[in-house]
């Protein structure tokens, strides 16, 4: 049996949170907030931590933060979020979170987080800050895995020049991405260039795509029109 803390801002959250883990014979405290967060961890040292990213009075990724930089960061810390970007992820993994959950959690994606962070002891760095191999739980591929590794997907590694070839999006279609520029305009050219592969790859089926992506298709339609993706486009450039 291990001592979880789950900090949330909605109660609908630390209630179905608690029901779960204590059904899983877990001990669970539940904050509402950082305040109440930062106040259990001092009378406490919890086995886990599910933290929320966006909260109304500090948010998780800050107080993630105060913990490296107190060396509170002595337990595996899951990040929680239903709206949080790459980015945030990829920080927050950098800043010693050891995995990432996207809102709505579902009870298989749960379990087997909190297992695996149970079953990995962070090893503190210098500052406090936890060395954790990133892992973004529910996310199939970040561009931070992207970028650093020689291959995603059989894609080529990165050139002299700073350019990746992209996925093909057809049998003919070839797309570089400019390791160069900024990080945001990077990662939406790899997610652009992601979701099409994805869609041309399943004939514009979305139901496909979403379970092959892992993402909820209310999600995916939105990251579709946030990348400005062409679906007529990418269903008429289906690899059969």
């Amino acid at each position: 049996m291990a001592t979880i803390l789950v900090v949330d801002d909605e109660l609908g959250i630390r209630d179905l949170l608690s029901e779960i883990l204590n059904d899983e014979g877990h001990a669970v405290e539940l904050a509402a907030n950082a305040a109440e967060a930062r106040s259990l961890r001092q009378q406490m040292r919890p086995d886990l931590v599910l933290l929320d990213i966006w909260m109304p009075d500090t948010d998780g990724v800050t107080l993630l933060k105060e913990w490296s930089s107190t060396g509170l960061l002595t337990m595996p810390v899951i990040m929680m979020s239903g709206h949080a970007t790459i980015d945030t992820a990829v920080e927050a993994t950098r800043i010693g979170a050891s995995a990432f959950l996207e809102k709505p959690i579902t009870l298989q994606k749960l379990l087997k987080a909190v297992d695996q962070g149970l079953n990995k002891v962070p090893k503190a760095a210098p500052g406090g800050a936890a060395l954790v191999p990133p892992r973004l739980v529910g996310m199939e591929v970040t561009v931070e895995e992207a970028m650093t590794h020689h291959h995603v997907n059989g894609v080529a590694p990165v050139n002299g020049n700073g350019l990746m070839p992209t996925l093909p999006m057809g049998p003919q279609a070839q797309q570089t991405f400019n390791l160069d520029s900024p990080l945001r305009e990077a990662r939406d050219e790899f997610e652009k260039a992601y979701f099409e592969y994805h869609l041309a790859k399943e004939s514009g089926s979305m139901t496909r795509v979403a379970e092959k992506t892992g993402l909820e298709r209310t999600h995916l339609y939105r990251k579709l029109k946030q990348l400005g993706v062409d679906l007529a486009r990418a269903k008429r450039n289906g690899l059969g």
